[in-house]
């Protein structure tokens, strides 16, 4: 009992281990298909009563019925799963085989460069391997292989898109080879295989891209050949090839005929000839010779005589020929040559003179009024010279119309070989004859000339034409509206600016109006009696003929320059001109200068009113300030000796600025006169130095004097020369730093004397130079001057009143110099302005 028990376990615990991989289950589940869930409680249960429950023997019969039973399922599924194991290694070891044959075919596909797309049935995806760098780059993705467009130019990648479409569509196989974008050789090969669309694609190198393209070349040396005997078969002329022997190798059924062979064998055999034994040596001989013969020959064909036109030229090792019928073009020819000489027998009695030029552009006949027109040579008419050739000759010999472009003229001219018309012309040629000029295109392609002289009839129509002319373009070509009337009054001619100016219609012009009609016409713009009254009795009268001057101010605002005057003829010319522009422009000038005017009285005034009513009291302050300094009117504070010195300085500060613009205004207005006298240079540099010496001090700033020893003096207002000085130093001196130096010298030239000041502050920029002597331009650039930008002002308009000129040299950073010239000679100043 007890070892039943133990093999039960054992069952129980196999079971157990079968349920926890998943086999008792599945075989109790194909035992009881029904209740899988029901066979595993069952297992469960059966653990439950052996362990638990061993003293219900009635419970363990029932659970050895079922253990035994369950035996019988394990051992079946047990049998079942070594089945399975046994199955399953083979199958394993089955696709190990096939994985290694896989990747044996798979290496041995891609051994060389290719790609490799699949289409399955029925699947518009296509797979694509191998190695698409052949004609992509490598980062690209491999569906861009299909855009055959990408790498294959357009014509090749149509043909491919065509190939794969009938390949997928039907199954059809194909072979390409392809040129790619980059100069590659591929191979493109299409099959359906197995349910599959397949194309393979790989470069062609080496001797297969030579077999490959030696193919090509076959094929298509082969479609010509086929295509050459098939034209040659069709050609109804007789067509024959020979051997470098001179025995027949081919011939086609028109020389079969020829030869009245039976066929080319026939021929070949009996070795029959088209030509005749003298015909054959000549052609033997221009093989030889040239390498090519062209002859016109008789031949007897069918026991008829006919003209061919024989060509035979060496091919390879042999010679090729052809002999075309041309008998109906023999005659035809010397049918026309006896037609030409019956017209030039009729033409040569014509006073015009005739040239017919063919389609080669050649002199093809000519009669002799021809020759005589032109006094051309026969030699030169007879060697059939072209038409440039011939205008070229008569150009030479001025026989021709003048141009101005003669290349673009005989172009022209030349445009009747290609015309479907005749045109007409004249030539008017130096020597004063006038040529009536047909060229009437030939059916041919050449062109027929005929040449009158036409001078007599002409000459009085150009003398009037001319005349008409000339007036007409010159009428036209006039700023001024002109009209003529005549004795009746009418309308008898008038230009366009006429016309324009009053708004009237050309039409209605030429249909030769009466003056009062113009004259309503007219009075939409001025309708003054008076005026319209002068200028209809102008035109009508016959006595008190005369040049009539008219100014009319029309309602548009424009105005309007006339004058009524007579012709010989009896006739009246009126003619106006717009001088709108020219009225605005006087006006706008009056009122400017009126303005102008207005303006410089307004300075003047200006200038009146503040020398008295700023000036003096400037004077008083100053004047009191002077007096509460002097220790007389009793002692200060410090403080207020303080206060006193600033209102001092102010006060000579502002009376300066006063004073600088005074004399602007007085230089500006023309009333600044110079007190010429002689100047000393050394003493002017003296006095305009001797007013800084407080600010040079202040700065601890060096002042630097150079003058030349022959300077000597000049001509001049010294008060305004130390003036321009003493501006130019002191400007100086506020754009220098501390501890600097600032320099005047003085020199002298030819015709001038030259004050140059040099400073070394920051210097002037470029776009500044143009307005350092403006009014009230003040800039400190970084430095401690601050003024009210009058001092540089002041110097050019005192320099340039002395008849000299100011310049400034100035570099960023590096300092600015400014050069004064003044004339020696003040004289030469004078009679050069007046």
């Amino acid at each position: 009992m007890s070892g039943v028990i133990v093999s039960m376990r054992r069952t129980l615990l196999s079971c157990t281990s079968l349920a926890r991989n998943g086999l008792l289950g599945g075989a109790l589940a194909a035992l009881l298909p029904a209740a899988p869930a029901e066979a595993a409680d069952l297992i469960d249960t059966l653990s439950i009563m052996l362990d638990f429950n061993r003293q219900e023997l009635a419970v363990l019969a029932t659970a050895l019925a079922l253990l035994g039973f369950s035996v019988m399922a394990a051992i079946l599924l047990m049998r079942t799963r070594v089945r399975t194991a046994k199955n399953e290694a083979r199958l394993r070891a089955r696709i190990g085989e096939l994985q290694l044959q896989a990747d044996r075919f798979g290496a041995l596909l891609f051994a060389e460069p290719q790609i490799l797309i699949s289409w399955p049935a029925g699947d518009n995806r296509a797979q694509i391997s191998g190695d698409i760098s052949m004609v992509l780059p490598r980062d690209s993705s491999p569906q861009r292989v299909l855009a055959f467009g990408t790498w294959l130019p357009p014509e090749p990648a149509l043909q491919m898109d065509h190939a794969v479409d009938a390949l997928r569509d039907r199954g059809d196989g194909f072979q390409l080879t392809l040129t790619t974008a980059h100069g590659h050789t591929l191979e493109a090969i299409g099959r359906a295989i197995g349910g599959q669309a397949i194309v393979r694609i790989r470069e062609l190198s080496g001797l297969r891209r030579d077999l490959a393209e030696t193919n090509l070349r076959y094929k298509a040396l082969s479609d010509e050949t086929e295509m050459l005997r098939g034209f040659a078969a069709a050609a109804p002329w007789p067509i024959w090839a020979k051997g470098e022997n001179g025995a027949l190798t081919f011939a086609n059924p028109a020389y079969v005929r020829a030869t009245e062979a039976a066929s080319v064998t026939d021929a070949q055999e009996r070795k029959l000839e088209l030509l005749d034994s003298a015909d054959r040596t000549a052609m033997e001989r221009g093989l030889k010779d040239a390498e090519s013969f062209t002859s016109r020959l008789p031949i007897v064909i069918g026991g008829e005589r006919r003209i061919y036109d024989v060509r035979a030229v060496n091919v390879g090792s042999g010679s090729v020929g052809v002999a075309i019928d041309a008998s109906e073009a023999d005659a035809l020819s010397s049918a026309l040559v006896r037609m030409a000489e019956a017209h030039r027998r009729t033409l040569d009695q014509l006073s015009s003179g005739v040239a017919v030029f063919d389609g080669q552009r050649r002199l093809a006949f000519y009669n002799d009024s021809y020759r005589r027109l032109w006094d051309l040579d026969r030699s030169f008419l007879d060697a059939n010279p072209d038409d440039s050739s011939v205008l070229d000759q008569l150009r030479a010999a001025r026989k021709l119309p003048e141009q101005p472009d003669f290349r673009a003229w005989k172009a022209k001219l030349h445009e009747a070989y290609r015309a479907v018309e005749a045109a007409k012309d004249t030539w008017y040629l130096p020597d004063g004859r006038a040529l009536s000029v047909v060229t009437t295109p030939n059916p041919e392609g050449g062109v027929t000339y005929l040449f009158d002289d036409v001078t007599e009839s002409l000459e009085l129509a150009r003398r009037f034409d001319g005349m008409i002319r000339v007036q007409r373009e010159t009428l036209d070509s006039l700023a001024e509206g002109v009209a003529v009337f005549g004795s009746n009054g009418k309308a008898q001619l008038f230009n366009p600016a006429f016309v324009r100016m009053w708004k009237l219609s050309a039409d209605a012009m030429r249909d030769e109006p009466h003056i009062q009609t113009v004259e309503g016409w007219c009075h939409q713009l001025f309708d003054d009696p008076a005026v319209w009254r002068q200028i209809r009795e102008a035109v009508t009268s016959i006595e008190s003929r005369a040049d009539v001057p008219l100014k009319l101010e029309r309602k548009d605002g424009s105005v309007l320059d006339g004058m009524i005057r007579p012709l010989h003829d009896g006739a009246t010319m009126l003619t106006f001109q717009d001088i709108t522009d020219t009225e605005n422009v006087e006006r706008a000038l009056r009122e400017r200068n009126e303005a102008l005017e207005a303006a410089d009285q307004m300075k003047v005034d200006f200038v009146h009113h503040v020398s008295y009513e700023l000036r003096s009291p400037l004077t008083t302050i100053i004047g009191f300030a002077h007096f509460l300094s002097d220790p007389s009117t009793g002692p200060l504070t410090p403080k207020q000796a303080e206060y006193l010195d600033y209102v001092t300085k102010s006060t000579n500060a502002l009376l300066a600025l006063t004073n600088n613009i005074l004399d602007l205004a007085t230089i500006d207005a023309g009333a600044m006169k110079l007190e010429l006298g002689p100047v000393d240079v050394s003493k002017t540099i003296e006095l305009a130095a001797e007013g800084i010496q407080d600010r040079l001090a202040t700065d601890r700033i060096r002042l630097k004097v150079e003058i030349a020893p022959d300077v000597g003096s000049f001509v001049g207002d010294e008060k305004r020369v130390v003036q321009v000085l003493y501006n130019l130093l002191a400007n100086a001196v506020g754009f220098s730093p501390q501890d600097s130096t600032v320099g005047i010298s003085a020199r002298r030239t030819e015709r001038s004397v030259v004050f140059t000041v040099t400073d070394s502050g920051p210097g002037i920029p470029a776009d500044m130079k143009d307005k350092v002597f403006n009014w009230f331009e003040s800039r400190s650039q970084g430095s401690r001057h601050r003024g009210a930008g009058l001092g540089l002002s002041l110097v050019r308009s005192f320099v340039e009143l002395h008849g000299g000129k100011v310049r400034v040299d100035s570099i960023v950073g590096r300092g600015t110099v400014v050069i004064c010239d003044f004339p020696t000679d003040q004289a030469a100043h004078r009679d050069a302005a007046e």
